[in-house]
């Protein structure tokens, strides 16, 4: 059974995560610690000793919502940067106003910091500063707004550190978000090269050998190797015209390597290979010769020379018959673009087109003439009564270009 390929799960900022859980552990054994060790001095212990304890029950409680970004909601976020600034607050009436003016540390801590670190997590640098201000606030206020050195240091590193600490990760997820785009298409890409050999071993040789048969047995076995032909040439193209890019984006930002396909906008901002365009018109009854390299249009003018394309192939179904053959001849010039369509059908009479005008059916008029003459080219219709219809469709390159950009803009 052949295997196929799958982008895992993966994201770089779980680790952080982890790292975050830990250190809000930590930093609330180390706050419970220095209380404990300077217990004679505190002037009321009991509001440090109610303070503490919410602050244990909540940190334990909470572990679960700091495994990851989908647990961290916004809730919690306001709720465990609420505890933090309390605790602040809190010290004012805990501490005396001695121990307060000589630098007594707050009731949180450091423990503070991992709050704020959850926003930046979370939600980046701007989330970041937001949470770090309002920190810097309340020390400002428990300070009597007259903060000493080592109150201004912990503020300035803790809003220092959160913010670099947020944009870090969100590089971090933009990287992960263009990782991911490049595995799937890689895997899509490889998985295509293996399809493409199982059908050309089997499915396109069995096709080719129906359209041969069909041919020499005649009758009902004609048509039906005719059918066969067509399918072969719309399969060959298929396998051959390679991947259509296709934009993805993360599921969750917490994790960049989960990706959804949406749809890519018709404009874009480069040209598109007007090779892509024309291959769908090919078949058993029309064939496509092209550059190896691609042609490349704007995409406005690719579109609406494909469409020329596909008129004038209406024309030939409509005219010629159905049995009539057609040729389309792709050129890539220095200046221009040319695609010459041709028939073997039974030709135009003269006069023709003109009567069918001033009839009011205007199909070469408008859907081949209209279009080009649109995009600064030209359309020249050359037709032998007996020996076919030659329509020839020129777009200069450099006039198709400013018309797309001024379309996208």
């Amino acid at each position: 059974m052949a295997k196929r390929e799958r982008v895992m799960r993966m994201s770089v900022e779980q680790p952080l995560w982890r790292a975050l859980t830990g250190y809000r552990v930590l930093t609330m054994v180390y706050a419970v610690g220095l209380f404990v060790s300077a217990y004679d001095e505190v002037a009321r212990p009991w509001v440090a000793i109610s303070y503490f304890a919410v602050l244990a029950v909540w940190t334990l409680a909470t572990l679960p919502r700091v495994a990851n970004a989908a647990s961290c909601t916004k809730r919690f976020l306001a709720a465990d940067l609420t505890i933090a600034l309390t605790g602040i607050l809190l010290t004012r009436i805990a501490e005396s106003p001695e121990r307060i003016e000589a630098g007594a540390p707050t009731l949180p801590s450091i423990w503070t910091a991992g709050a704020v670190l959850a926003f930046a997590i979370k939600g980046g640098w701007r989330w970041a500063a937001f949470a770090s201000t309002l920190v810097a606030a309340a020390n400002l206020i428990h300070r009597s707004g007259v903060p000493t050195r080592d109150t201004v240091h912990m503020v300035l590193l803790v809003w220092i550190a959160s913010i670099a600490i947020g944009y870090v990760v969100e590089v971090a997820r933009a990287s992960e978000r263009t990782l991911a785009r490049a595995l799937e298409i890689e895997a899509a890409t490889r998985e295509r090269e293996r399809l493409a050999r199982d059908i050309h071993d089997g499915v396109l040789q069995v096709l080719a050998m129906v359209q041969r048969r069909g041919a020499v047995i005649g009758g009902e076995a004609a048509e039906l190797g005719r059918l066969a032909g067509e399918q072969e040439v719309a399969l060959r193209t298929l396998v051959s015209g390679g991947l259509v890019p296709v934009s993805r984006v993360s599921e969750d930002a917490a994790e960049g390597a989960v990706v959804r396909a949406v749809d890519e906008p018709d404009d874009s901002d480069g040209d598109v290979d007007l090779r892509v365009l024309l291959a769908r018109y090919a078949g058993a009854k029309v064939s496509l010769a092209e550059p190896g390299a691609p042609v490349t249009l704007a995409p406005a003018a690719a579109r609406e020379l494909a469409a020329a394309v596909g008129a004038a192939l209406d024309n030939v179904r409509r005219h010629a018959g159905e049995q009539a053959r057609a040729w389309i001849l792709v050129e890539d010039e220095p200046g221009e673009v040319i695609v010459t369509v041709r028939d073997d059908g039974p030709g135009i009479p003269e006069g023709r087109l003109a009567q069918a005008e001033g009839e009011g059916r205007l199909g070469v008029a408008l859907s081949i003439r209209g279009r080009l003459r649109e995009l600064g080219g030209s359309a020249e219709l050359i037709s032998v009564p007996g020996q076919g219809t030659e329509v020839e469709l020129k777009v200069p390159k450099a006039t198709s270009a400013s018309r797309g950009k001024a379309e996208q803009r």
